[in-house]
């Protein structure tokens, strides 16, 4: 049964406020999971529609429960109280509803600095089984989906890839395990871009000289990035990553450098299209001369290539 709060006229409603500042899906979920195991009503704020230009995309979610607390961004931070007071509504009445801003909306007192509109799904969420499944897959590094149906009031788990979006009548919105980095090379280059990948959010594992990553740690989310000084160093990780579905694969090292470490592949028996895989030299920065400047290059490039991914 769907939690409701209790209704009475003579006690104002609590201030909404946030429980916390992050746009990370998986802590949006997680928020909500503990707020149902803690009795209290909650609700799952999903941005489905877009109408000119928006702060955040298809998709971005908020979470909010009954006495307040909310997490997460729909919008560039402008809206988000405002958000979470029309979704307390909601849970007080214990029904879904859906939310239109900036253009097209009734609500002329919200602007959104973009000068666009959007449309946002409010869904009261009545158990957490669902979200400990997905959450449980995601912690497994498995991609799932949940689907929504605003006329059924409906939520429902697909495990696989998939695009936020609408399906039909259902808003599929997708979901990726945490990216992950796997950095190998000379002490001093990977530690600045291990603290540079945490600081960003990623999941981050640095490899010892002559440690080669498992088959596991190389999925779909994950980058390695080479940043050692001598190719024949690399070799074994470096082959380890072209035979994974690693998303990104970068080395350090100059064009010549990279040539020399074409002709050795080649030599091993890797094909054009994997050596074409190979981002070298790493990042986005032509030429990074010191440690800092390097790992802001390669955390960049990691993120724009999964940005440019979907």
């Amino acid at each position: 049964m769907t939690a409701r709060i209790a209704a009475d006229p003579e006690v104002p409603a609590p201030e909404p406020r946030a429980a916390f500042i992050s746009d990370d899906a998986i802590d949006i979920l997680a928020f909500a999971v503990q707020s149902l195991e803690e009795k209290r009503a909650a609700a799952i704020i999903t941005l489905v529609e877009i109408r000119g230009g928006a702060a955040r995309a298809l998709g971005a979610q908020m979470v909010v429960r009954d006495d307040g607390l909310y997490c997460g961004f729909v919008s560039g931070g402008c809206t988000e109280a405002a958000v979470a007071a029309e979704a307390m509504m909601a849970l007080g009445k214990g029904m879904d509803r859906q939310l239109r801003l900036g253009e097209g909306s009734p609500f002329f007192d919200i602007v959104l600095p973009c000068g666009g509109g959007i449309t946002l799904a409010i869904h009261v969420l009545a158990e957490a089984a669902i979200l400990r499944q997905a959450l449980a897959a995601l912690a497994r590094r498995t991609p799932v989906c949940l689907r929504y149906h605003p006329g059924k009031h409906s939520l429902t788990l697909r495990k696989g890839d998939g695009a936020s979006g609408w399906d039909g009548e259902w808003f599929v919105r997708a979901y990726r395990a945490k990216p992950r980095i796997v950095v190998a090379g000379t002490p001093l280059e990977v530690g600045a871009v291990a603290r540079v990948a945490v600081a960003a959010g990623y999941e981050t594992v640095a490899l010892e000289y002559g440690q080669v990553p498992s088959p596991d740690e190389l999925d779909a989310d994950t980058a390695v990035a080479l940043l050692f000084h001598d190719i024949d160093r690399e070799s074994p990780v470096l082959e380890a990553a072209l035979a994974s579905m690693a998303f990104y694969i970068g080395a350090l090292g100059s064009r010549r450098t990279h040539v020399k470490r074409c002709e050795a592949l080649r030599r091993h028996g890797q094909k054009e299209d994997a050596l074409a895989r190979i981002k070298a030299p790493i990042g986005i920065f032509d030429k990074a001369r010191d440690a800092h400047a390097l790992a802001l290059s390669v955390v960049a490039d990691i993120a724009q290539t999964r940005l440019q991914r979907g």
